[in-house]
């Protein structure tokens, strides 16, 4: 009597296994990549704006301390988007006739505010306070990155809630002498576990993990 199977059929049936339960893993893995791509998000894709400003230009070449247009960042839960007026402190006597610039000259004229384009925007349900970290000692750069060097601003992290808690577990690693808090080319020092041991003694800087900190 022949057999019924061919010999190939368990080569066969173990592929079948091996798919049946081995693509369920393999496309988990493939969905958790494509969500931390940026594509989704977003990271390194500079943002579109109605006026091409440049962060590389004002900060990184002229100077400009963050807080010249973020005037709110130590005092509130927000960094402001400046208002035009402090665009024309400077170009009511440089760049006047500039065509890339008409729009923060007919903003300034008629009082609509230029609608900018965000580059970070948390869901509702996560809260964060620009003030608490800068005034903890946390420096801009720690989340948005080397702004200095970027012609138009880009998301240069993607915010996923284990790297914020990488921060809030282990705040000695991050946290920075108070001078060095808008110091975009900022580096941690050999000894920042020492340093940093020190600044969060000093700062009162506790380890906050509980959800309701940040989910409230």
């Amino acid at each position: 009597m022949s057999q019924f199977f061919r010999p190939y059929a368990n080569t066969g049936i173990r592929i079948g296994a091996l798919g049946l339960f081995g693509g369920p893993v393999v496309l988990g893995f493939a969905l958790m990549g494509f969500n931390r791509s940026s594509y989704i998000t977003q990271t390194g894709l500079p943002k579109a704006q109605p006026v091409q400003f440049s962060h590389q230009h004002h900060t990184g070449a002229l100077g400009l301390d963050c807080r010249f247009c973020h005037t709110s960042v130590e005092d509130s839960s927000t960094a402001n988007i400046p208002p035009m007026k402090t665009c024309m402190t400077c170009h009511s006597q440089v760049w006047v006739d500039s065509d890339m610039l008409a729009p923060v000259r007919e903003s300034y004229a008629s009082g609509v505010p230029l609608q900018w384009n965000r580059v970070y925007d948390l869901p509702d349900f996560a809260y964060f306070n620009h003030s608490i970290h800068v005034n903890k000692g946390f420096g801009c750069s720690t989340c948005h990155g080397r702004v200095d060097q970027m012609p138009l601003v880009h998301r240069s992290q993607a915010l996923f809630m284990s790297w914020c808690l990488n921060c809030h577990r282990n705040p000695e690693r991050y946290v920075r002498p108070a001078a060095q808090i808008f110091t975009m080319d900022w580096h941690a020092p050999a000894d920042q576990s020492t340093l940093g041991a020190r600044l969060v003694k000093q700062n009162h800087i506790r380890k906050l993990d509980d959800c309701y900190v940040c989910h409230r």
